[in-house]
């Protein structure tokens, strides 16, 4: 096992420390709304198995180099929009295998995306997935509102875009760091990784 230097060492806890404060910054709404950054999506086919609807969330902390979506950056741009809009026009959607959170970042309006991740599971009978740029350990390790989130998931593609590791052949991913992690519903657990 490759030995990792104490400046390497030093440098990842300061990392990891630095992704702990960010992902407790959830972006405040008004309840029972939620801040989009554009129109709900539907037979998406690109980010995740099966045709699914897509949730395009406003926010994210993370402003990695070369994200196709800098426009979502800001906490302030984007709608609000009504829970109860979102989950009315989903149900409109026929023949979705699923909704996928994409954003932005998804993990910081955790218990807006978990009522929504809620209803299509129980009141559709759809899969969740989500992007994140925070990994798994983050948000285990964070727990509260983004742990329940996740623990709502079938499966998480997890960790920041990294322009230098761009590869376009992987599936559902951008850069080679990135992982998708197939969860266990209702405890969050690993269940494989690709």
């Amino acid at each position: 096992m490759p030995r990792v230097n104490k400046t390497d060492a030093k440098t990842m806890l300061e990392k990891h420390r630095w992704q702990l404060d960010k992902v407790k910054q959830q972006l405040e709404t008004p309840k029972g709304y939620i801040r989009l950054s554009g129109p709900l999506e539907h037979d998406n086919i690109v980010n995740g198995d099966g045709l699914r609807a897509v949730l395009w969330t406003q926010g994210c902390p993370n402003h990695c180099r070369g994200c196709q979506n800098p426009e979502t950056w800001d906490y302030e741009a984007g709608q609000l929009v009504k829970l109860d809009d979102i989950k009315k026009e989903l149900a409109t959607f026929k023949g979705q295998a699923g909704l996928t959170f994409c954003g932005g970042e998804p993990f910081v309006q955790a218990e807006a995306c978990k009522e929504i991740a809620d209803y299509v599971r129980n009141e559709l009978g759809w899969n969740v997935w989500s992007f994140s740029g925070f990994v798994y350990e983050v948000i285990k390790e964070n727990g509260g509102a983004p742990w329940e989130l996740l623990k709502s998931l079938d499966a998480l593609i997890d960790g920041p875009f990294i322009q230098e590791q761009l590869d376009l052949s992987l599936k559902f991913r951008g850069s080679r760091n990135q992982r998708l992690l197939h969860l266990e519903h209702g405890t969050g657990k690993i269940l494989s990784v690709e």
